[in-house]
């Protein structure tokens, strides 16, 4: 099952993660959180990692919607897009927002997650015309 939507850059890591941020903003969504996986696995574990951030993406109306029809989609939330660094380039991959229907077997929800998608994806493909 693919549950990702994905693009892959040229894009130095750090400049990225300035031009996600950017392109989520530009489809209505803020970010919520920012989790740096590196960073993490060293302090709590002392491991050593490649560079990867998780950011937790929301549009508000789009997540009202959601939460309307089940209030159970706030465990599916916000929507998770993580820049990380793989074989030498920037991948930005972020969770297909058709799980929100589909884990709850929810057709009602399946309008709101198409929308959320299509925000993602095209905050994906301005990254690629960047």
């Amino acid at each position: 099952m693919d549950f990702t939507l994905r693009i892959e850059l040229d894009t130095p890591y750090e400049d990225a993660i300035t031009y996600v941020k950017d392109a989520l903003k530009d489809q209505g969504f803020g970010i919520l959180t920012e989790i740096d996986v590196r960073q993490t696995l060293k302090d709590k574990l002392d491991v050593e990692s490649d560079a990867q951030i998780i950011l937790g993406a929301c549009n508000p109306q789009l997540a009202l919607r959601a939460l309307e029809i089940d209030p159970r989609i706030a465990t599916l939330l916000p929507c998770n897009v993580v820049v990380r660094v793989e074989n030498g380039r920037t991948v930005v991959e972020a969770l297909d927002p058709k799980i929100i229907a589909d884990v709850p077997d929810n057709l009602a929800l399946a309008p709101v997650a198409e929308e959320a998608g299509q925000r993602i994806q095209a905050a994906l493909d301005a990254l690629g015309r960047a």
